[in-house]
């Protein structure tokens, strides 16, 4: 990991003709010949000062030039403020000292604690409401949502899920890392959602990577503390699925694809109604349990036991619905159980490939390429004429055209035509800025091979 060049408290001089900045404004901007300057905090490279310029939040420990601390401290401080290679205030940014990803800005000006926290509060609610027409509408017939999406919300590192009446919080960065930021987002939830339970589930990697300690395993908030609430049942789509807070991966089911699995029903139903259908990495049952709607036979193919034995209990709750179809699941290696299969001429009407991130980094993206083309090579390989082929990639290092290109390369070894008949992303509920790109990380296409 790189680190910053110095790190040094220094002690606050008043300039000529100026006050100096009180204790509870502890990061001034000063205005000076006509630019703002930051007297103390992070000073960056010009590389991460025009990407904050252009919109982006973040700047990695390899672009920070120097950290100066406030006089007095001898501990990191949650916000700093940064300014460019000249000295120009550019924000107030949330300060991780031992993450490759340092500072995260907040804001585009000089703000103290207590300005962030009713900042974080406002955003908060403006990120709730933009899902209340998501949250009200009868027609999505769904009770869960992502309430709260880092950076594309502009509070990066908090990512908040809503299973019924479940809420997850996750705080990924050491900036967040507080009790008065635990109390804010409590009193905005507890004010704009009334939860029966909200807790607090941390990504280990992250967490480690951050150098913040594991939370405490008790709800954050719970309106029976008797009896409080960390499993329960949600609706998606019209499909009931189980959670367990205290299980699973990401905050507990993948949110970002709920309006997929509605689109890959859809042209089921339209390309090969009453049909044979496959999920390839199926996890819990997403797509499979929609698939069933419209299919005659579904198969589910997952790696971890566990994730299938919570598909089956899926499948058991919409049973009334679903009790005409064929479901079963497979534990295996999704390579070798679709090599295996399209050596023996297995043939289906609609498959899905929903696999894990392959690229968690750029050095990983060449074999991520690989691992795509293969599977949508079997895939290929074993959908009948005119079949449906739903193929993703969760992968932000993996472009969306760099996935399209893989594809159709698949396409060409397989000797297979491919008509796109849809382009999509994540469910709106994960919304995507333009001058953030790794907010539009999930790729879906949706095409016909003929």
């Amino acid at each position: 990991m790189t680190t910053p060049k110095t790190i040094k408290p220094r002690k606050q001089e008043v300039p000529s003709g100026r006050r100096a900045p009180s204790s509870q404004h502890p990061y001034p901007g000063e205005k000076q010949d006509g630019d703002r300057q930051a007297s103390f905090g992070a000073q960056v490279s010009r590389r991460a000062a025009d990407r904050l310029r252009a919109g982006h939040v973040w700047v990695y420990a390899s672009d920070i030039e120097s950290i100066e601390l406030a006089g007095g401290e001898t501990e990191s401080p949650t916000l700093l403020p940064v300014a460019d290679y000249r000295g120009v205030l550019l924000g107030t940014a949330l300060y991780s000292p031992t993450s490759q990803l340092a500072l995260r800005l907040v804001s585009r000006e000089a703000i103290t604690q207590s300005e962030w926290l009713e900042l974080l509060g406002r955003r908060l609610v403006e990120a709730i409401e933009r899902r209340q027409p998501e949250l009200n509408s009868k027609q999505l017939k769904s009770d869960s949502v992502r309430l709260c999406f880092s950076e594309a919300d502009e509070i990066p590192g908090l990512v908040i899920d809503k299973y019924a009446g479940l809420v997850v919080v996750q705080l990924l960065t050491k900036g967040l890392d507080s009790k008065p930021v635990r109390e804010k987002i409590l009193s905005v939830l507890r004010d704009r959602i009334n939860p029966a339970t909200v807790l607090e589930r941390p990504d280990p990697r992250i967490r480690e990577l951050e150098g913040m300690p594991a939370p405490s395993p008790a709800p954050l908030y719970t309106a029976d503390p008797n009896n409080p609430l960390t499993a329960t049942q949600f609706r998606l789509n019209g499909l009931t699925f189980h959670y367990d807070a205290n299980a699973g991966q990401k905050t507990g089911a993948f949110l970002d694809q709920h309006a997929n699995y509605k689109a890959a029903e859809e042209w089921a139903s339209i390309l090969s109604p009453r049909g044979r259908a496959l999920d390839v990495c199926t996890y819990q049952g997403g797509f499979a349990l929609h698939l069933a709607r419209v299919s005659s036979r579904v198969t589910g193919i997952d790696s971890s036991r566990a994730s299938l034995e919570v598909a089956e209990r899926n499948l058991a709750a919409n049973s009334n619905e679903l009790r005409a179809v064929e479901v079963d699941w497979v534990e295996g290696d999704a390579f070798q159980v679709l090599r295996d299969w399209a050596s023996a001429k297995e043939r289906f009407d609609t498959v899905v490939l929903d696999p894990p991130a392959f690229a968690k980094s750029k050095r990983a993206v060449e074999g991520a390429l690989r691992g795509y083309k293969e599977l949508n090579l079997r895939a290929m390989q074993m959908l009948k004429p005119n079949g449906l082929l739903v193929t993703c990639s969760c992968s932000h290092h993996v472009s969306s055209s760099e996935f399209e290109a893989v594809v159709a390369s698949a396409a060409a070894d397989a000797h297979r035509r491919v008509r796109l008949l849809d382009r999509r992303g994540a469910a709106p509920d994960h919304p995507v800025v333009l001058n953030i790109p790794e907010t539009e990380y999930l790729k879906c296409l949706i095409l016909e091979i003929e």
